[in-house]
């Protein structure tokens, strides 16, 4: 009873629209005085240790390279070796937009800088080639999906943080995963290309163009090969990775002389920035899931979900549902902090891994990027171009099916996120 107060008290005040971390914070506080799970004189250490991890650094450079990457035009570099691949098909535009996507991702490790660089970079010509502005917004978003759920990606390390699992190794296991959201999203588009006639492209494929697109892209490839090549060789940790990139993209902005010293503060701004949205919520959550755990509520909820059903399809589902309703409510990182030691036990009761409930948990939060009311991609294109968020979301729909069905898929069958690792 106590416990679900202090949720309600969380959730009016986000309804008054309080910030999520101080909402989070005074529910938490309210929880730890009411029920004694905690001594409340620990507060400040709990909150230290909350964020106290080497592999948080990893955030903000990886927000930082995905940063540097758009000022020093090798994300334009990317998306131009994406077109000269794939922009002869018909709907080639469209599918390199979303490939543009998968390649920034594997840059940012972020949804919403994936959706405001390529945004940035496509929405023109996308228009132009015929595609209606609500449904190339929508495009975009969904593609932009892939940030989290391809390597390296910001919500991996933080889950691997919450569950004690090593980032690396869940970076391994979500490349598959990621690329079939990815080629979903590309699939979707193309069908309903074919309904529509949005785009029929009439260029065709040269080599000389793949292979002079291939030449300028090369350092802007470099990025992503280095970030993942170091993971997965065993060469770097995610954290190194990232210092890594940040530095080659650096140099070669500032050889080619795209980028210079009065662009870094600028720079190292929004990477703080970002950093300063993520790591207070990250470090009062975790004191949260901490006075639940405590408190029994994780065992409590194993009980009741399988008092519902003791069928692991059942469960799966049960699951996949907490997860697309918490991410169309709130950001990845508090879902992520919460939910994963309640529904981890869950998972465990029916046998499933923990490297498969990782990735099953990340794929489905990411539905929550197009989905209102939260849908931050949504928020980010409608504010690069000003078209209505609820436009955008209802050409979403067909793109937030496709997901569905991948996460359902992902769900069911853990080879997709465990042939990797073997």
């Amino acid at each position: 009873m106590l416990v679900g107060l202090c949720i309600c008290l969380i959730l009016l005040l986000l309804f008054l629209a309080v910030p999520f971390w101080v909402a989070l914070g005074l529910g938490t506080i309210a929880l730890l005085l009411s029920t004694g799970a905690l001594p409340l004189s620990l507060l400040g250490e709990a909150l230290f240790q909350g964020v106290d991890s080497f592999a948080l650094i990893a955030i903000p450079l990886f927000v930082l390279t995905g940063d540097v990457m758009v000022r020093s035009g090798l994300a334009y570099k990317l998306l131009d070796f994406a077109e000269a691949t794939t922009g002869s098909l018909r709907s080639g535009f469209g599918t390199s937009t979303v490939l543009g996507c998968g390649f920034f991702a594997c840059i940012s490790g972020s949804d919403a800088a994936d959706a405001a660089a390529i945004g940035r970079i496509t929405m023109g010509r996308l228009v132009e080639l015929g595609y209606p502005k609500p449904y190339a917004c929508a495009l975009v978003a969904s593609g932009a999906c892939t940030g989290i759920l391809i390597p390296p990606s910001i919500a991996y390390i933080i889950i691997g943080l919450v569950l004690g699992i090593s980032s690396s190794t869940l970076f391994i296991a979500a490349a598959t995963p990621g690329v079939i959201v990815l080629l979903g999203v590309v699939s979707t588009n193309v069908v309903l290309n074919h309904i529509y006639g949005y785009e029929n492209s009439r260029t065709r494929f040269s080599w000389g163009r793949w292979f002079r697109a291939l030449n300028e892209a090369k350092w802007a490839l470099s990025v992503p090969f280095i970030i993942l090549g170091g993971i997965y060789s065993g060469i770097f940790t995610p954290t190194e990775s990232a210092a890594v990139a940040v530095a080659v993209a650096l140099l070669v902005g500032m050889v080619q002389r795209t980028i210079r010293l009065k662009d870094f503060p600028a720079m190292l701004e929004t990477s703080a920035r970002v950093n300063g949205v993520i790591l207070p919520i990250i470090g009062i959550a975790m004191l949260f899931a901490q006075a639940l755990t405590v408190l029994d509520v994780p065992q409590d909820l194993v009980r009741l979900l399988t008092s519902i059903t003791s069928d692991p399809s059942g469960l799966i589902l049960i699951m996949l549902a907490i997860f697309i309703i918490a991410g169309m409510f709130m950001e990845t990182t508090p879902n992520i902090v919460i939910l994963a030691p309640l529904l981890y036990p869950v998972a465990k009761e029916i046998g499933m891994n923990e490297i498969h409930f990782c990735v099953f948990m990340i794929t489905s939060l990411g539905l929550g990027f197009i989905t209102p009311p939260m849908g931050l991609n949504l928020f980010v294109m409608s504010g690069l171009t000003g078209t209505p968020i609820m436009a955008i979301a209802y050409r979403a729909i067909p793109f937030v099916i496709a997901m569905i069905a991948i996460s359902i898929l992902i769900g069911f069958v853990p080879e997709l996120s465990l042939w990797a690792l073997r």
